[in-house]
């Protein structure tokens, strides 16, 4: 497969990890959380992290947020970005969606994530977490405070939060195509548990499975997409 070609619009760089690891020297480094999976109607909610250590001077060619790669893209990338560097990916199942919000699951998630990091050898009190969006979704499941900040677009913009896109996407895909092996009927192997009319016309007929997020899916929205 061919390289992309360079476009400032959608490259991330390290220029924000570095400024904040310049600013606060104690820093071992900064990890990037990004999640996949938040608007689907069935399969879990993933939270990915990935760590950019200190004295890291690039990354994996071609990498961007993976919502602004195919799916053959991402899988032909992701391994590079596994040797990059240190990460992980949680999970908020469906059930837990439904009892206790999608909110919730992303923090548990996150906090998951985290805790595979930490195991592996980074200790997280002493990094500064970048979180994609406006919203800090992770310090309220926290056990202890951590040093978290929220970034608007940093999914594009830094190649922390770019890597944490592509773990919790190309994870999260990878059990969706696992789970329509045995369960077909809802062609998560391309919608990956999104409300696509294929996918409401398989609820229609064969009904609702433990993968599904039971309190998101109303029988009108299922009646409407598939007439």
């Amino acid at each position: 497969m061919r390289a992309l070609a360079p476009d400032p619009a959608k490259d991330p760089t390290l220029v924000f990890e570095h400024e904040q690891l310049e600013r606060y020297p104690d820093y071992l480094g900064v990890i990037g959380l990004d999640e996949a999976g938040r608007g689907a109607i069935a399969g879990p909610v993933s939270v990915g992290a990935h760590v950019v250590q200190r004295g890291t001077t690039s990354f994996p060619e071609g990498l961007r947020d993976s919502k602004l790669l195919s799916e053959a893209r991402r899988e032909w990338i992701f391994p590079t970005v596994l040797e990059w560097g240190i990460g992980a990916v949680g999970y908020g199942q469906p059930g837990d969606i439904d009892e206790h919000g999608i909110t919730a699951m992303l923090g548990r998630a996150g906090r998951d994530a985290l805790l595979s990091v930490h195991e592996q050898g980074i200790d997280v009190r002493k990094c500064l977490i970048v979180v994609d969006g406006s919203h800090d979704w992770l310090s309220e499941a926290l056990l202890q405070p951590l040093h978290v900040v929220t970034r608007v677009g940093a999914d594009r913009q830094h190649a922390s939060v770019a890597a944490a896109s592509l773990r919790a996407k190309v994870e999260r895909d990878r059990l969706m195509l696992a789970a329509h092996e045995s369960l077909p009927h809802y062609a998560w192997n391309k919608n990956k548990g999104y409300g696509a009319a294929a996918h409401y016309d398989g609820i229609r007929q064969h009904g609702l499975t433990s993968q599904h997020r039971a309190s998101w899916i109303n029988p009108a929205t299922i009646e409407r997409a598939v007439h």
